[in-house]
């Protein structure tokens, strides 16, 4: 079914990039990038062709979607970009994780490593600095996450991040439901006052 929200156009794809994960994860995966086509969601992702983010823009691009790959230039040979979808080479990672989230409207954390983990702390510690009220959907099989939400629970409890970040995401174990539940959510967004990207601070 076509995305008939009138704010949610793109999704940014956290995730891994190593062909050796899960097998399960990268079915999954390729899974996830077909239902963001046939909901007319864009992808947006790191632009490589290996791992799940190789299997994200595959599925994607498979169903017919849209789908913009964003990667530093010396990570080409690292991460083979998919060449049959539209690549941006940028000089830096940090040129590419503020591309990636200038050009999204929501976010999908599926499982990765220190790279996905360094890519969602920003992310929620841009939340928690209300800097951004975009969604965030974890894919989350079999409690692949647990136990980050378990160390940002023991931050909550030391008085140290404020209990308001622990809604700043869902969780859903099933590929089949990161679509319908990124959707569900953009739904019930009020975008009154909502700074939907990240403020300049200059």
């Amino acid at each position: 079914m076509p995305n008939e929200s009138r704010r949610l156009g793109s999704v940014c794809v956290y995730c891994g990039s190593s062909d050796t994960a899960d097998p399960s994860y990268i079915v999954d995966a390729h899974m996830i990038g077909e239902s963001f086509a046939k909901a007319g969601l864009k992808l947006v992702y790191g632009g490589g062709g290996v791992g799940l983010m190789g299997a994200t823009a595959r599925g994607a691009h498979a169903a017919g979607g849209t789908v913009l790959g964003i990667i530093p230039n010396f990570l080409r040979g690292r991460e083979q970009p998919f060449d049959d979808v539209e690549t941006v080479i940028v000089d830096t990672m940090h040129e590419r994780k503020m591309l990636m989230f200038e050009r999204s409207d929501a976010f999908v954390v599926l499982p990765g490593g220190i790279g996905t983990l360094e890519e969602i702390v920003e992310l929620l510690s841009w939340r928690r600095l209300d800097l951004h009220q975009k969604p965030i959907v974890f894919h989350n099989p079999r409690g692949f996450w647990d136990p980050l939400f378990a160390l940002i629970r023991h931050t909550i409890d030391q008085g140290l991040t404020p209990p308001s970040l622990a809604q700043a995401w869902r969780t859903v174990e099933r590929a089949e439901d990161v679509t319908p539940a990124l959707l569900a959510w953009d739904g019930e967004i009020d975008v009154a006052g909502a700074p939907d990207t990240l403020r300049r601070l200059t």
